[in-house]
């Protein structure tokens, strides 16, 4: 059966090139501000007396700064009442950046942000997020010319609600991994390519690498006509209306629309897949030692596993469970990240 593997992340893997957006100015949420410094004693931290996490905004930042003082505070009672705040930033760059100049600890990333904190901050990922069963997930490619690209006949998966969603060369029912390659390698030099945004793990780095491998277009060297949709919901919103013949989103971005255009699901056919990518997750600063980094793992674990806790993930992040960081999975997102258009 195919598996369903949306990541939240992936819906706004945004990376803006630009540095503003360090941690916000005005006083974070959640925590207990006035808790003593004698509570890192009972928490098993001692390098720092408060930890900030810095959140980015995914579709909403309202919810953001709504949802980030119950996180911080399930945090903190994992921790034995040790002090936590959350600051929302404006992208992945003002979050690192907040890591570097000491003003955030931990940040929840996607994995592009993560490796790129591990690089430039030195941070330390420990967890990662679990979606529909799994800390992984994939780029789906579509195209609204499956005459073209399908190399069998599409397969209707209905949605929960019965909508049309049209699937060809296997990606109807593929474990996460590459899928549809041989219809990739039928895209031609010049080819308009709706991409997401030039930071997105889903929408970006692992497809075009895909077809970097596949057919030599490296990324950004103008073999295809590369455009940037700037969400996962309005490059299905370009193939759908014509502006491109194919498109990459997260798995299923179609659902994010079917509700405004009925029939995205028969007008734009899936008919490969790039990854597997590993889910979003949570880095730490090297500031912590080994055995705190232990101690923060565990702490959420178990805000993952406590009903409050795994509340307050939810509403951040639509995340369903935590578990510690898959290392041969991030080794991946590494090589595509310090490979990326290489040829």
């Amino acid at each position: 059966m195919r598996k369903k593997t949306l990541s939240t992340f992936a819906l706004a893997s945004v990376l803006t090139l630009t540095m503003a957006g360090c941690v916000a100015e005005e006083g974070g949420t959640g925590g207990d501000e006035e808790a003593e410094a004698g509570d890192s004693e009972g928490a098993g931290i001692s390098s720092v007396d408060e930890i900030v996490i810095a959140l980015v905004p995914s579709n909403d930042i309202d919810n953001i700064v709504e949802s980030a003082e119950p996180l911080a505070e399930a945090l903190s009672d994992a921790l034995d009442g040790f002090p936590v705040r959350a600051e929302e930033t404006q992208d992945y760059l003002g979050a690192i950046t907040a890591m570097q100049t000491g003003d955030a600890q931990v940040v929840m990333s996607g994995p592009v942000g993560m490796i790129q904190a591990e690089e430039q901050a030195d941070a330390v990922p420990i967890t990662q997020s679990v979606r529909y069963g799994s800390d992984v997930y994939v780029t789906q490619w579509f195209t609204n010319d499956p005459d073209t690209y399908c190399m069998d006949e599409p397969v209707d998966v209905p949605d929960d609600d019965g909508n049309t969603m049209l699937f060809c060369n296997g990606t109807d029912e593929a474990e996460p991994g590459a899928v549809g390659e041989e219809a990739l390698e039928l895209i031609e030099q010049g080819t308009t390519v709706s991409y997401v945004d030039q930071g997105s793990a889903s929408g970006y780095y692992y497809p075009a690498t895909q077809l970097n491998d596949l057919l030599g277009f490296a990324p950004g060297e103008g073999d295809i006509d590369e455009q940037f949709a700037g969400s996962h919901d309005n490059s299905v919103l370009n193939v759908y209306n014509d502006n491109a013949t194919i498109g990459t989103s997260f798995d299923d971005a179609r659902g994010n629309v079917v509700e405004e255009n009925p029939d995205v699901g028969e007008e734009v056919v899936v008919f490969a897949w790039a990854g597997p990518i590993p889910n979003d997750g949570i880095v730490v600063s090297s500031e912590f030692s080994e055995e705190e980094q232990q101690v923060l793992t565990d702490a959420w674990l178990a805000v993952a596993e406590d009903e409050d806790g795994l509340a307050a993930l939810d509403e951040v992040y639509e995340i369903e469970g935590m578990v510690e960081a898959d290392q041969e999975a991030l080794d991946g997102a590494r090589q595509v990240y310090n490979d990326f258009g290489d040829e």
